[in-house]
């Protein structure tokens, strides 16, 4: 029970998005198999770390709401527990970094300490953004960082991760919005309101698709844009037009965050495939 309650504290759909998008950059960036695979693990082992921290902090306000979705909060997992296997998880993603590189390493550290602030109370401020846009901006460098001869990830693609991470925020929260509001938390989300939200995100899926699509070219990476990359922006394009008429026409659902890192994959892909 203690292993499932855990399991589910982890946020085990984003974790695990976040993971595969680590693993499909390091593709991307030529990392070979055996850091792949570190990056992978350490990449997951952080996001536990966030994951459950998020719960745990957040666990009397799940309990004033009746989040009955929340082991933390219902009492499957007790509070000592959770945060012993948070600062493993965390402490395990740091340890496995550190043969991927200082550099892999003082990026992870930031990505980590900017997402454990979010979750300790920069939720609740006009900043909630911030940890966002840092922690994704810095995500592609994972990839980079972790193959030999390191270096920062291309501007355009830190861009896109930044963009993408803001659009992750802003769709992340709207379906608890009303919860929020109860139990003291206003973020950006919550001060823009549910609709500016969704338009927003939408834009910085736009933002992040345009990056990829045209970075390249821009850098000189490639002389032109290829069909299958036009075929890429299209389809995340589609996504984040779908966002916004669903916001428009429905109450926020988790829906939206869904379309979120669906976009978020397809540009991984397009990453990989582009090269």
């Amino acid at each position: 029970m203690l292993v499932r309650g855990l399991g589910g504290s982890t946020h085990p759909g984003p974790t695990l998005v976040v993971t595969v998008l680590a693993v499909a950059l390091g593709v991307a960036a030529g990392v070979d198999a055996g850091r792949l695979a570190l990056l992978g693990v350490a990449v997951f082992a952080g996001q536990v770390s966030v994951g459950i921290s998020n719960d745990a902090i957040d666990a009397a306000r799940d309990r004033a709401v009746g989040r009955a979705d929340k082991p933390i909060a219902t009492g499957e997992v007790s509070e000592r527990a959770a945060w012993t296997a948070a600062f493993v998880a965390l402490g395990l993603a740091l340890a496995l970094s550190v043969p991927l590189g200082a550099g892999m390493l003082a990026a992870h550290a930031v990505a980590l300490a900017s997402a454990w602030a979010y979750n300790a109370g920069l939720k609740a401020t006009p900043f909630s953004l911030v940890p966002f846009v840092v922690s994704f901006g810095l995500f592609p460098s994972f990839a980079t960082l972790s193959a030999p001869g390191g270096t920062l990830a291309p501007v355009w693609v830190s861009v896109a991760g930044a963009a993408l991470g803001a659009a992750v925020h802003l769709t992340n929260v709207l379906p608890d919005l009303d919860d929020d509001a109860r139990t003291g938390i206003r973020g950006l989300p919550h001060r823009l309101g549910a609709r500016v939200s969704t338009v927003l995100a939408a834009l910085g899926i736009l933002v992040g698709a345009t990056a990829v699509l045209v970075g390249p070219v821009i850098a000189g990476a490639a002389p032109v844009i290829p069909v299958v990359a036009w075929a890429f922006f299209a389809a995340v394009a589609v996504v984040a037009v779908a966002a916004v008429v669903l916001a428009l026409t429905r109450s926020p659902h988790r829906v939206l965050f869904r379309l979120t890192m669906l976009a978020a994959l397809l540009l991984a892909v397009q990453l990989v495939v582009t090269g």
